[in-house]
């Protein structure tokens, strides 16, 4: 998902994507629930304004295509392991040679150096080793995986920016480069970044961790008829929660008095909050909280977010009509820009739907499509 989630936020924001698909398509097209085969509603999330062209570049016949490609285009993505790439001859020496001020964006598992360099990564394999699954471990007592491809996703943004930032300094300068982001490294640091805590200091304060985030209290609190979520965060809230919540004795608690002293003692104080949100409904909670200010939300599951007033009145869930899958419902693009919105332009693609229109751009004729479709440059099952 990492270069396909990158590329779709491309894509919105109105790049030319061409996605390279071996004959058979992205596995993505095959992952989850669909109507039609390779047309998955995990592939239709990340396929949308890309067009789809089938290479199957294993073999000889596809460089030449390949190369036209690049040579039309502003940017090279890719996320293959090192080795794959130098045996696919797509490394960045050979990809420059093409276009010299091309911006070549790899984003690989682990880097290009160290000993992990020619490992597999999956999110699920990044999520355990940057200490995601450690973290979820400490808190409940059990490791486990988030229920998201977090470390894929976060790994995409960072490509995302990365990509971004070498255009505009070929913008201003002419010159292409090469860029990687190694998707262990992204998501440690993203990880870390809270968590550092006292190992930010030489000799270490205190082991890695933020201690409010690994109170097992911390989570979103039962109430009389369900859960709701509930943040009083300076002294202000605090004050005013004890208050409402009919406990004004504990704004003269010691260790509640003032943000160090809440942090030092996170767990009694979220076990408190707890035992007190209990008592009324979440409505009544909301409703009591949100008219002091004081930060409240509900608790949603996915299926709720389709009912949400607010998601619901910023278009959160657009729906199209699809040529082949009928009505189907995207996600909005959720960056606003005053004079350059990004949006929904091109319908997910099946499996090669472009790669005549694409390859008639760079100059071959109808002619000379065939001969490659016939030499197997897409691959001996690519659609006619």
């Amino acid at each position: 998902m990492l270069g396909p989630f990158s590329t779709q936020i491309l894509g919105e924001m109105g790049a030319d994507v061409i996605k390279i698909e071996p004959p058979g398509g992205d596995i993505g097209r095959w992952t989850g629930v669909g109507k039609n085969p390779g047309m998955s509603a995990a592939y239709m999330m990340k396929g949308r304004n890309k067009r789809s062209v089938v290479l199957d570049l294993k073999r000889a016949e596809a460089k030449e295509p390949l190369r036209r490609l690049v040579e039309s285009a502003d940017v090279f993505v890719h996320n293959i392991r090192p080795k794959a790439v130098d045996r696919l001859g797509i490394d960045y020496e050979n990809v420059m040679a093409w276009k010299e001020n091309i911006v070549y964006a790899a984003a690989t598992g682990y880097g290009e150096a160290g000993p992990y360099v020619d490992r597999p990564a999956y999110d699920d394999l990044i999520q355990g080793a940057s200490g995601l699954a450690g973290l979820f471990g400490a808190v409940t007592g059990t490791p486990r995986y988030g229920p998201s491809v977090l470390a894929d996703k976060t790994t995409g943004l960072y490509l995302t920016y990365a990509i971004t930032m070498a255009l505009f300094h070929r913008e201003r300068t002419g010159e292409g480069q090469r860029l990687h982001v190694p998707m262990y490294e992204a998501f440690a640091g993203f990880i870390m970044n809270e968590h550092m805590q006292g190992r930010a200091y030489e000799p270490p304060l205190s082991e890695a961790g933020y201690q409010r985030m690994l109170t097992p209290h911390r989570r979103p609190y039962p109430t009389a008829d369900g859960h709701i979520c509930v943040l009083p965060y300076n002294d202000k809230h605090w004050a005013k929660f004890f208050e409402l919540a009919g406990r004004p004795e504990l704004t003269q608690d010691a260790r509640f008095a003032d943000q160090p002293s809440r942090s030092e003692n996170i767990d009694a104080l979220y076990e408190i909050v707890g035992g007190i949100m209990q008592t009324r409904t979440s409505s009544d909670w909301q409703a009591t909280l949100e008219a002091a200010d004081i930060p409240v939300m509900p608790m949603n599951t996915p299926e709720d977010l389709f009912d949400c007033p607010h998601l619901e009145a910023v278009g959160m869930f657009p729906e199209v009509d699809h040529p082949t899958e009928g009505r189907t419902r995207h996600l909005k693009v959720p960056i606003h820009f005053s004079k350059t919105p990004g949006g929904y332009y091109r319908h997910p693609e099946h499996v090669g739907q472009s790669t005549d229109d694409v390859l008639a751009e760079v100059g071959y004729s109808q002619d000379d499509i065939a001969a490659l479709r016939s030499a197997g440059a897409m691959g001996k099952g690519e659609p006619a």
